[in-house]
């Protein structure tokens, strides 16, 4: 038993961290570009300075740069640097990890996109809030440090946002992350298996009280909680729990609360969290009722908390085994390139810490070559880091067209999908069919998404016929999963039809 719930703890930890590697990279560059190519000024500037744009200015930007609750401190330890408001900097570190382009795309996939716009405007309603009673109540937390030397023209500056991000990674930024990896951990030894299924029924008051509970230490990247977000839709469960699963499970974690407390102070941290869960709550009894999904029969229980749960049961024989198993098939080839720069980047900041202890290398960035080459080009710091920002930004709407490849494509994917379901389904090939179902579910919901980035068009008429395929899909799993074979069979053909429905429908 013990075996079995250290395994699964650690399984927690990993995952998450796997997850989290894309958004992390992304904070770390980030952060760089604030520190070596805006310097404090320009990123003081890029919040909106001391005008009344700040806090809006700082949501904003939160929602388009592709960060995650982990990735998001290197950021804002940077901003801190720079002098940033604290209200400016609380602001962008609980909006940035809740959108992001791609997720918001994924919102669409919801039965009504205007949940997707509500939440929006809710969190920008609490970071506003939020954001200026920080201000109010504790004025002159802005407090920026001597501005860092400039860096020399050239090659030199991108080599420096690669050594800040290294020696970044190397320091106390990876232990605030691992504090917020914890929690998920944690959550794995208290929540026993599938105990979350039934948790957040729509008919149940206390279910956003309780899921507020869960978010407090758990952790999310935005598009985990969008597909979270969906399913809960999916399964009539409680709107205001999935609110309140999305501002705290995506946008904090127990390592920002750690952050906070250094940084602030204790008693400030407690009361502004206090607040924020307050503010959450109320917001969450306020959007259940009016923005409840019509027409949606409640499905019991669903799968979609089952990340926070243990992943074994105590009596489970060779954990380690299963463990390594799911870390393998659950590994997406993004997140197999993330982790491997993320590495490199780590042990390149270890190696300075050790080898580079008087910052030597800064200061030789800092050094103006004698002799400029011929054909450079003298750009001043902060061009280049607008330069900068707004590529990231262009890469994660170019994410977006990668991560929703054309319909023909995604159709040849399906193809390939539905023959796996279908075949597992009818050998009783258990596992293999609960593997490729949430693969399936996940693909008709990148179709829907690509054919409104490129202007084909999203119908009522096609949603329907994915939501059918849906269904069907998750009669199936719940048949697969009882084990039942005749039941299982009947489903898989139902299935089967529903595919076939949905690809006339996009006239395939």
């Amino acid at each position: 038993m013990i075996e079995s719930m250290a395994c699964g703890a650690l399984l927690r930890f990993v995952q998450a961290a796997i997850q989290a590697s894309p958004t992390i990279l992304i904070g770390l560059l980030v952060a760089g570009v604030f520190r070596r190519l805006l310097g404090h000024e320009g990123t003081r500037r890029l919040f909106g300075g001391d005008t009344w744009r700040t806090l809006p200015q700082a949501w904003l930007i939160g929602m388009l740069l592709p960060v995650c609750s982990l990735g998001v401190i290197p950021v804002l330890r940077e901003m801190r640097r720079a002098g940033v408001s604290g209200g400016a900097i609380l602001a962008f570190g609980l909006t940035a990890p809740l959108f992001n382009p791609i997720s918001v795309l994924y919102g669409l996939t919801l039965a009504d996109p205007l949940v997707i716009i509500s939440f929006s405007l809710c969190s920008l309603m609490i970071v506003t809030v939020m954001g200026f009673v920080w201000d109010r109540l504790f004025p002159g937390t802005a407090v920026a440090e001597p501005d860092p030397p400039r860096v020399a023209v050239g090659a030199k500056r991108m080599l420096s946002v690669a050594e800040f991000a290294a020696r970044d990674l190397a320091g106390p930024s990876t232990l605030y992350m691992g504090v917020g990896l914890v929690g998920v951990a944690l959550l794995s030894l208290v929540l026993p298996v599938g105990s979350l299924q039934s948790a957040a029924e729509a008919d149940d008051p206390w279910a956003p009280l309780f899921m507020t509970l869960v978010a407090i230490p758990a952790y999310a990247t935005p598009m985990t909680a969008m597909v979270q977000l969906a399913s809960m839709f999916q399964h009539g469960n409680s709107v205001g729990a999935a609110f309140a699963l999305l501002v705290l499970g995506a946008g904090a974690n127990l390592g920002l609360a750690c952050w906070m407390a250094r940084n602030y102070g204790v008693r400030r941290t407690l009361a502004w969290f206090a607040l924020l869960l307050a503010v959450v709550i109320g917001l969450a009894y306020g959007v259940d009722q009016p923005l409840r999904p019509r027409g949606v029969e409640p499905a019991g229980h669903t799968h979609a908390f089952d990340i926070y749960c243990a992943p074994f049961e105590p009596d489970v024989l060779e954990p380690w085994t299963l463990a390594v198993r799911q870390i393998r098939e659950k590994l997406a080839p993004h997140e197999m390139v993330a982790l491997f720069a993320v590495g490199l980047i780590g042990a390149a900041g270890a190696g300075l810490r050790i080898a580079d202890p008087l910052r030597r290398l800064e200061k030789w960035f800092e050094r103006e070559s004698p002799r400029p080459a011929k054909y450079d080009i003298r750009l001043p710091g902060t061009v280049l880091g607008g330069v900068a920002i707004v590529g990231l930004v262009g890469l994660s709407i170019f994410g977006c067209y990668v991560y929703y490849p054309p319909p023909s494509e995604i159709f040849e994917e399906l193809r390939l999908v539905n023959a796996e379901v279908l075949s597992a389904a009818s050998s009783r090939d258990w596992d293999t069919a609960l593997y490729w179902i949430p693969i399936y579910d996940d693909w008709t919901r990148k179709l829907q998404v690509s054919a409104v980035l490129r202007g084909e068009g999203l119908t009522d008429y096609r949603r329907i016929k994915a939501s059918i395929l849906r269904d069907k899909l998750e009669l199936l799993e719940h048949e697969v999963e009882d084990r039942e074979v005749e039941e299982a069979r009947e489903a898989s053909l139902a299935v089967g039809r529903a595919y076939r429905r949905m690809r006339a429908a996009y006239g395939r």
